[in-house]
This record gives structure tokens, C-alpha cells and sequence, in this order.
């Protein structure tokens, strides 16, 4: 399983980016999970849906209509934000796409559940001035998928 992270408010140049990173986490035969609503979560449930692709939809509150069209698997949680720590340990690596602090929580929540994170113009840490580098950065969709199947945790 690999997530897709990112806010649910993005610019189309982001959406293209996510429904790229679903098509090709489909062809590479594995399950994209995420938050299940708008934007980043959505064109990549998208992207992986036409691919012929597996979707989960870790979803904050108690409504399976709630989730995005493109999430065959809604799972409802009830439990808001929270759902985040959800959507980042049930991953074996983790792509993060944008994003607002929701985005950062479940990047904090993977990184420290040891869960290889994958940023896509994204996040970047600085620890005391000097660069943190737990977020391996990729250049295009198709690298940020190759670094995620690769760094996938068993």
C-alpha cells in the first residue's frame, strides 16, 4: 500500500502531479490509499482508478459519501484529523503531494512510524539550521513512484 498525501485544496498543476502518481502506483500493481476527499486524494484515486488501480479512502468522519467518486474502499473512521495516523501506518511508503498541515501531520505520523515519505513539491525540514533530509525528494510523478515502491517498508 502506498499513500497519497496532500491538501484538499490544490492548484490544477498539483492535481495533474496526483492523478499521474495514481496511475502509476496502479501499473505498478499496488493499492493507493489516502484521506478519501478533494483534490491531491482525489486525482490520484482518479489517476489510479483509470489505471485499473486498488483505492482506500481513510475517511474523518461517519458519511461514505463523504469520499471522493474515485475511492472503492471508504473506510470511515469518526475520528477527524486523527484519521491521519490511520492513513500514514496502514502505508508501506508515503508520497506527499503539496499539502497544508494536515499533509504535514501525516508526514510527521509516517516519518515517525519509520514509513519512507516521498515528497513531490512538498514539505522540507530544518533542524537548528541545518537541512533535515527524512523526506526523500523526487522530481517528476514517475520518480516519486519508483523511490516509493523501492523504499516500501514489508
Amino acid at each position: 500500500m502506498i499513500a497519497v498525501i496532500g491538501g484538499s485544496n490544490c492548484c490544477q498543476k498539483y492535481e495533474e502531479m496526483a492523478q499521474e502518481v495514481g496511475m502509476e502506483i496502479a501499473k505498478c500493481g499496488a493499492i493507493l490509499v489516502c484521506g478519501g476527499l478533494d483534490g491531491v486524494m482525489q486525482a490520484a484515486c482518479k489517476g489510479a482508478t483509470e489505471a485499473g488501480g486498488l483505492t482506500v479512502g481513510i475517511l474523518p468522519g461517519d458519511d461514505r459519501e463523504a469520499a471522493n467518486e474515485y475511492v472503492q474502499i471508504p473506510i470511515l473512521t469518526g475520528m477527524g484529523y486523527a484519521r491521519n495516523a490511520i492513513v500514514a501506518r496502514c502505508a508501506q511508503s508515503a508520497i506527499a503531494i503539496d499539502g497544508s498541515y494536515g499533509t504535514l501531520s501525516e508526514i510527521g505520523h509516517a516519518l515517525q512510524f519509520k514509513i519512507p515519505v516521498i515528497g513531490l513539491h512538498t514539505w522540507s525540514f530544518s533542524v537548528d539550521g541545518k537541512k533535515d533530509k527524512s523526506i526523500i525528494q523526487a522530481h517528476d510523478p514517475k520518480d516519486a513512484v519508483e523511490k516509493a515502491i523501492a523504499a516500501a517498508k514489508p
